[in-house]
């Protein structure tokens, strides 16, 4: 017989059909009467079924009643209604068979509550907690929204490069990715002789994909990446990671206006994607995690979002009778306390921050006519700050020359970058946003390494 998942058959399920469940012990107790109640979970959902074991099944005094937390079962049998407090329905097991032992003297996921802290020491069996469980199920349907926003309004899904010869960010905090012999590294003129290398040149992981998904956005209009990048930034934080995903869209014939409307809608739309259809596992991030979880996410869907520019936020934070622990003023780049600060108690909204100076923003932003300033944008969001990240991408060939040259970088690095600004070039927009940061908004969860399956950190690449 097919096995049922589990969610399926709690939505769905009628008393008197018949199901196969499959899936791993929670939790076993023996009645008096003969029979056992045995918690399942499959990780379809965070409820369990709970299977009634009768003492009459054939290998009920050899198996069922050795069985501990984290064996894994399959059962066969016919569901009723239940009596008990909790549920609704119960399983009566016509078969049972174990289809794998858990030793519960070594098994580490016992029945007491374990730190996130120990959970990331065993990053390969925190799936089957509750916690992770829910994270991993908010996570896929967070992915799932992202997809169904960008195709419902045409934009093409782009596949780019993970391999990069190229750094977007310029910040040079990039992996190096070489086929050397790090013991013996070839060199020319006392340099590393990058001509007898793999690709011949230096090669790098992707700090994001925007500059390629540009090429394509300048070609079919809408498009977007969605997938890995690293950063070698050497930063244990509980916002950091080495290896993150990114969602990037870049939209041709797009303002900065434009964009701040896409942005805006985009987050609207996975919230409510989330609170209509994850109802369960949110209800725990709000009774275990954060409180406030499901609240705040009505308020950010319902809420208009603030547009300012830079210049008025940092005024708004000079004038703020607060003791930041870092400085404000024009010129320096924000902080998450600034962020919040302006988020959560002077607008008490969420804030689209624009208009940057052009000296703490990347090369690629459209530059303002003040010539001091450039069309970026930031939304900004309580208890997190920045959520987004985007501009308007300059789109002038003399003017992002000039630009690249200003952050030291080497224009002829970004040959075909600048190609796209002197054959056919168009007003276009994107941003960024990065999906852990989102997962931790969603979920409340207060550290970047509980959001993401496993985690590369500084020191950590064990799983």
């Amino acid at each position: 017989m097919k096995r049922s998942r589990i969610i399926e058959i709690l939505s769905s399920g009628k008393p008197g059909d018949q199901f196969t469940v499959m899936g791993w012990v929670r939790t076993r107790r023996d009645s008096k009467g003969g029979f056992s109640f045995i918690e399942v979970n499959d990780g379809s959902c965070l409820s369990c079924i709970q299977i009634i074991a009768d003492g009459k099944l054939k290998n009920y005094e050899d198996q069922i009643l050795k069985l501990a937390t984290g064996c894994s079962v399959k059962a066969v049998g016919i569901l009723a209604a239940s009596p008990g407090k909790g549920q609704n329905v119960e399983l009566h097991a016509e078969e049972f068979e174990v289809l794998g032992w858990a030793d519960p003297g070594s098994y580490p996921l016992q029945k007491k509550r374990h730190s996130f802290e120990f959970l990331r020491e065993i990053a390969h069996l925190r799936p089957r907690t509750n916690t992770f469980g829910a994270v991993a199920r908010i996570r896929n349907s967070i992915s799932y929204a992202i997809h169904t926003f960008f195709q419902k309004r045409g934009f093409i899904y782009i596949h780019t490069p993970i391999i990069t010869g190229s750094d977007c960010e310029g910040a040079g905090e990039m992996f190096k990715v070489t086929t050397f012999d790090l013991d013996q590294i070839p060199k020319k003129e006392g340099h590393t002789d990058f001509n007898k290398d793999f690709f011949g040149n230096p090669a790098t992981l992707t700090v994001s994909g925007q500059l390629e998904a540009e090429v394509y956005a300048l070609s079919m209009g809408d498009v977007y990446t969605f997938g890995p990048t690293f950063r070698a930034e050497n930063s244990n934080t509980s916002r950091h990671l080495s290896e993150f995903w990114m969602v990037e869209p870049e939209m041709a014939f797009c303002d900065l206006e434009g964009n701040i409307s896409i942005a805006v809608e985009f987050l609207k739309f996975i919230f409510d994607y989330i609170l209509s259809n994850c109802n369960e596992d949110m209800e725990f991030f709000k009774k275990f995690i954060d409180k406030t979880v499901i609240e705040t996410l009505e308020n950010l869907i319902s809420q208009d979002f603030e547009v300012l520019t830079y210049t008025d936020g940092i005024k708004l934070l000079e004038k703020a009778n607060v003791k930041f622990e870092f400085p404000v003023n024009w010129g320096t780049d924000l902080q998450s306390e600034h962020e919040r600060y302006l988020c959560e108690n002077v607008f008490k909204k969420p804030i689209v921050l624009i208009d940057y100076p052009k000296e703490i923003k990347a090369f690629y932003m459209k530059l303002n006519s003040d010539g001091k300033t450039v069309r970026a944008m930031d939304v900004l969001v309580p208890k997190i700050g920045e959520i987004i990240g985007g501009s308007q991408r300059e789109d002038d060939y003399n003017t992002l020359v000039e630009r690249i040259r200003e952050m030291n970088l080497d224009p002829d690095d970004y040959w075909w970058y600048l190609d796209l600004r002197k054959y056919g070039s168009v007003p276009h927009s994107g941003f960024g946003l990065g999906f852990e940061r989102l997962i931790q908004f969603v979920t409340g969860m207060a550290n970047i390494r509980d959001v993401i399956p496993f985690p590369r950190t500084p020191g950590n690449v064990r799983f």
